[in-house]
C-alpha cells in the first residue's frame, strides 16, 4: 500500500513544561498524518471522519529543533472503515517515539456511515502482513 509522509520541525511553541514536544501537538500531527492517508485513499477528505485512536503510546521525548516524520499507510479496509498505521520517527535522534493505529470511517454529507468499495493490494511483506493482522483485530474489542 502507498505510504504517505509528513514532516514537521519541532519549534518552541510545540514544547511542554519539560521543554520537549507536547503530547497534544504530537497527537494532533499524528491524526492529521493518518487522515491524509485515509482521505487520499478514499479520494475525498470531506467524507472521512476519525472514529478511534488506538492506544497511542509515547515511548520517548522529542527535543526542540528535531525534525519529526510521520509515515502513514492504510493497513485495513472494512465495509466503511479505514485503518491507518502511522509511525513517527525523529530525524536527528533517530528514534521512533510514537506509532499506532487510527480507525476512520467513510460518511455521507450528513455524517452517516457509507460503504466504500476499496480493497488492499496484495503483499508478501512480513511487516506489512503483521500490521494488517493487528489492524484487522482492533475494532473487534
Amino acid at each position: 500500500m502507498k505510504k504517505y509522509i509528513c514532516s514537521r520541525l519541532v519549534k518552541s511553541e510545540e514544547l511542554n513544561h519539560h521543554g520537549t514536544l507536547f503530547a497534544g501537538r504530537t497527537a494532533e500531527w499524528f491524526v492529521e498524518s493518518a487522515f491524509v492517508a485515509a482521505a487520499s485513499t478514499l479520494g475525498d477528505p470531506k467524507h472521512v471522519v476519525c472514529l478511534n485512536i488506538h492506544g497511542l503510546l509515547f515511548r520517548s521525548p522529542v527535543d526542540k529543533g528535531d525534525i519529526v516524520t510521520f509515515t502513514s499507510k492504510v493497513v485495513h479496509l472494512g465495509k466503511s472503515s479505514i485503518v491507518v498505521y502511522t509511525k513517527m520517527t525523529t530525524e536527528l535522534a533517530k528514534t521512533t517515539p510514537v506509532d499506532g493505529f487510527i480507525t476512520f470511517i467513510s460518511v455521507d454529507c450528513k455524517g452517516n456511515k457509507v460503504v466504500h468499495s476499496l480493497s488492499l493490494d496484495e503483499t508478501t511483506d512480513e511487516e506489512e502482513l503483521k500490521l494488517r493482522e493487528t489492524a484487522k483485530n482492533l475494532n473487534k474489542k
